[in-house]
């Protein structure tokens, strides 16, 4: 998996290609708590390289998600494959996650 951090006011882009399963979810979630832990409250998660996540990876989005909106930000998805998409519906995800089609709209929804 590879992760790559980018700062497009008024938010944090996180862009993650490859598998989120139980040997990756853990280097995802200590890469976006750290990024929360410096201030950066206001993540997109760009899931368009995402092909699976596992419920390892569904943890460590909701951990994610919890830091962020304690610290007054939030966690977004963007570009999330059909396959992803199904795991988020059927895990009930999509009532506390927001999705969106691009990174550009997730990160204009920060400054609506």
């Amino acid at each position: 998996m590879l992760i790559e951090v980018e700062q497009r006011a008024p938010a944090t882009v996180v862009r993650i290609v490859g598998d989120v399963d139980g040997v990756t979810a853990e280097t995802l979630l200590n890469e976006l708590q750290a990024r929360v832990g410096e201030g950066y409250v206001r993540l997109v998660g760009d899931l368009s390289g995402v092909k699976y996540t596992s419920s390892a990876g569904l943890r460590a989005l909701l951990a994610v998600l919890r830091d962020a909106r304690r610290g007054g930000g939030d966690l977004r998805l963007a570009a999330v494959h059909a396959p992803v998409r199904k795991i988020l519906e059927l895990s009930g995800f999509t009532t506390i996650l927001k999705l969106y089609d691009d990174v550009d709209g997730a990160v204009a929804s920060y400054s609506a």
